[in-house]
């Protein structure tokens, strides 16, 4: 497990690496669980990513302001992935003092990787059918392709702006990786029903959260008495 993040800042360490096909899963990790470990893992495997970075937000530009700090959520990754070498933590983000748009995440990570490597940004069928209300959307494929996870109970959308893209842009999944950017491909993963704010609600109301996410995640929770 690597973290990646600009030296000049002191969060986390700066690598560099020769990729050809990675992928940025966005969140704001409050906490880390089982869901989104899974996902990860099976999205590196069926689409055949060098790398899945999960990307903290600092300000979520669509969500409230997260529970537990930067700090702490960035040290709840650390434990997630210690064991997890396909997946790195990228922690960009977490400089930012403004809303953490995906679009200025993208720019910085293609002026890194160069214009050849395949650069996918990951996001739920939810917030896939809200595209069309973040930050500079009609300009996120230029720099990535967009790999929609489905959700139950979701469907993609069929009309409006969002609707017209996809049916513009999308791609197969056994073959977007060949080009950089421009794309959207949907995948079917393991549903598994676990939300952040059902775990918090669980350690608020003194249950315990076991299994539903890391046990070292779990022992950090009650360290720092989160939640």
């Amino acid at each position: 497990m690597a973290t990646f993040a600009p030296d000049a800042d002191g969060i986390g360490a700066s690598f560099a690496t020769v990729l050809t096909n990675i992928a940025m899963l966005g969140g704001t990790f409050d906490p880390i669980h089982s869901g989104h470990l899974r996902s990860a893992v099976e999205l590196r495997e069926h689409l055949n990513f060098d790398e899945l970075r999960l990307v903290p937000c600092h300000v979520p530009p669509h969500r409230d302001v997260p529970q537990a700090t930067s700090a702490q959520r960035l040290r709840m990754l650390e434990l997630a992935l210690a064991d997890e070498p396909g997946l790195a933590i990228d922690a960009r983000e977490l400089q930012r003092g403004a809303p953490s748009y995906s679009i200025d995440t993208l720019i910085a990570l293609r002026a890194e990787l160069g214009a050849h490597c395949a650069l996918s940004l990951i996001v739920g069928m939810d917030a896939f059918a809200q595209l069309h209300t973040w930050h500079r959307w009609q300009e996120l494929l230029d720099y990535a392709h967009i790999v929609v996870i489905a959700r139950p109970g979701s469907a993609l959308p069929q009309s409006g702006a969002v609707a017209d893209l996809l049916h513009a842009k999308r791609g197969d999944s056994a073959t977007f990786a060949a080009q950089p950017n421009g794309s959207i491909v949907s995948v079917e993963l393991t549903p598994l029903p676990i939300s952040a704010t059902a775990i918090r609600q669980l350690i608020n109301s003194g249950h315990s959260p076991r299994y539903l996410l890391p046990d070292a995640v779990w022992n950090y929770i009650r360290e720092q008495r989160l939640y």
